[in-house]
Parts: structure tokens; C-alpha cells; sequence
């Protein structure tokens, strides 16, 4: 199941307390201070990994709590370090702190981490506190408490091409035709749930990234259908295609309306490069009066998913862009 957004809270581990001892062996009947330092607590840290490609491990667990530090002990012993945990994953992540809207880090690369609650230092032991003047401290430092915090965890999916288009668009056909991803296709709305990504292989060794995201509807940007859980997934990709459905009336309605739904959501969106693809031109039988040559100045193509009809040209032009950006 793809999960893309989380709540959850960590916690890391307390200092350990320093220790009050004084030596005692044989033939030294009045030895000196010799209590340990308490051990660190546990750091908790966000770390990506690319094996992950959804927040579902993270969002059903929901707390995390790192080991608190051993107390110090006698014979100068410091306490050992509580163990630090962390929290994998995937490549694309947010995290924010508390409600806020600010975004605390971006997780991209693998391998990234980001030191989310610091673990409490131990305290100092007796020893540490011995002076010339004052030789048999009776006191220790206790150790202190680690850190509490509450994230928004969120997952935004990192593709070089997304698809744009109201539902049964055939932005799931055309990934499945691209790509070797399998999305579910079928004749109603919202048939995608969830982000897909494929890989579109272009000449020998070269390929780029696609996602198939659910589709737009009048709203979005407020909240409708979908909405925001869309258009979050297509702040990342590097180009925008947007699908039209050739057989629909009102092409430049449809155009417009998408367009106005990216611009509500994030203005900067309106600044990726795009390419507007009229989808199933099969349908047409061969009369293409009723597509407008160009929309709002925008390169348009027209492609059929189901007997591949400009596929090879669209795959050419994206290439092509993604290569200029």
C-alpha cells in the first residue's frame, strides 16, 4: 500500500547520571573520588533509503524512542552510550515539525540523514569535581533528559515527467505503454489511488523517470478529490505532460482549468516546461479537424496509447527537454 503521509513522534534517550564513589582498596583506607561520567543518551535520526518507496512502516509505528545512557559507576567507569536508532526512509521525504508548514529538512539522496532528537549528555561523576580545595566530593551530576518532538512526515515522489490530466485522461495507459509499471486502468474516475513511477527507456542506454498521479479535478487546489495529495507529488518532476482527452468538448476549457489548478496550488509550477498531449486519437478515426493547433501557445502532440501513434515522438521531446533543464 502507498503511503505518503505520517504523524509521528520520537524521542531520545536520557543522560545517564554521574556516579559517587570513592576508592577503597587495600592499604588505601581514604582513597579519592573516583565516580564515572553517565553514558550519552540515544540520538534518533531520519535516514533515507532507497530500498523504501512509501511511509508505511513509519506511519503504523508512530513512536520511537532511543535508549537512555547507563549510569557511571565506580573505578572512573563511564556509563555506556545509549544505542542511537534510526528511522529509514524513501528517497523524497519532508519533515516538518509540529503543525508547522515549515519544512524542517528535504530528504533526496540516499544515504541522507538528518538528526532528528538528541540524546541527553551524562552527567559528570564525583571525580570530575574534585579540587585542591575540596578533595571528597559527595556529589554527582545527574544526566540530562533527552529530546521530544512530534513530525509531519511526508513522502513526495521524485519523477523527471508527471502526468497532468482530469480522470480517465489515459495518464495510467501511457505509463503502462512506456513502462514496465503496471497501474490499474479501467473506464471511470480515479481508477489511480495512488503515484505510480515507471522507468521509460530511451535508445540503448539511457532512460528517464515517469509518474502516473490521480487525476485533477475543478477544486483540487482546495482540497477536491484528490486534491492536495496530487499536487504536492508534482513540485519534484522536472516536466509537466499535461493529457487531454481528444474526444472531450471544450479542449482549451480543460487546458485552462488544469493550468488554474497549478497556479492556486504553487505558481512556480506554471514555470516547469510543458508539453499539452492530446490522448486517444484512435478514437477520432482520422479526423483531427476538431483539435485546436496550439493552446495558449503551448507545444501540443497528439498520441494513442493503444496503437502507440506518436509515442516514439513524445518519448524524442521529452528526452530532449530533460536534457536542456
Amino acid at each position: 500500500m502507498f503511503v505518503d503521509y505520517a504523524k509521528i513522534k520520537v524521542t531520545s534517550g536520557h543522560g545517564g547520571n554521574g556516579c559517587v564513589s570513592f576508592r577503597r582498596e587495600k592499604y588505601v583506607p581514604k582513597g579519592g573520588p573516583d565516580g564515572g561520567n553517565g553514558g550519552r543518551g540515544g540520538h534518533v535520526f531520519f535516514k533515507v533509503d532507497r530500498q523504501l518507496h512509501t511511509l508505511q512502516d513509519v506511519k503504523y509505528r508512530k513512536q520511537y524512542k532511543a535508549e537512555n545512557g547507563m549510569d557511571g559507576s565506580g573505578g572512573r567507569k563511564t556509563g555506556k552510550n545509549g544505542k542511537d536508532i534510526y528511522i529509514p526512509v524513501p528517497k523524497g521525504t519532508v519533515l516538518r515539525r509540529n503543525s508547522k508548514e515549515i519544512i524542517v529538512v528535504d530528504l533526496i539522496n540516499h544515504g541522507d540523514e538528518f538528526l532528528a532528537a538528541k540524546g541527553g549528555k551524562g552527567g559528570k561523576g564525583n571525580s570530575e569535581f574534585a579540587t585542591a580545595t575540596r578533595q571528597t566530593p559527595d556529589f554527582a551530576q545527574p544526566g540530562q533528559p533527552g529530546q521530544k518532538f512530534e513530525f509531519i512526515v511526508e513522502l513526495k515522489v521524485l519523477a523527471d515527467v508527471g502526468l497532468v490530466g482530469l480522470p480517465n485522461a489515459g495518464k495510467s495507459t501511457l505509463l503502462s505503454r512506456l513502462t514496465s509499471a503496471k497501474p490499474k486502468i479501467a473506464d471511470y474516475p480515479f481508477t489511480t489511488l495512488q503515484p505510480h513511477l515507471g522507468i521509460v527507456k530511451y535508445k540503448d542506454f539511457t532512460s528517464f523517470v515517469m509518474a502516473d498521479i490521480p487525476g485533477l479535478i475543478e477544486g483540487a487546489s482546495q482540497g477536491k478529490g484528490l486534491g492536495i495529495r496530487f499536487l504536492k507529488h508534482i513540485e519534484r518532476t522536472s516536466i509537466l505532460l499535461f493529457l487531454i482527452d481528444s474526444t472531450e468538448e471544450n479542449l482549451n476549457e480543460i487546458f485552462n482549468t488544469l493550468l488554474g489548478e497549478l497556479d492556486s496550488f504553487n505558481p512556480i509550477l506554471l514555470e516547469k516546461p510543458r508539453i499539452v498531449v492530446f490522448t486517444k486519437s484512435d478514437l477520432l478515426s482520422g479526423d483531427m479537424s476538431k483539435l485546436p493547433p496550439q493552446i495558449s501557445g503551448n507545444e501540443t502532440l497528439t498520441i494513442s496509447a493503444v496503437t502507440g501513434d506518436g509515442l516514439d515522438n513524445l518519448i524524442h521531446k521529452l528526452y530532449g527537454i530533460l536534457n536542456e533543464t
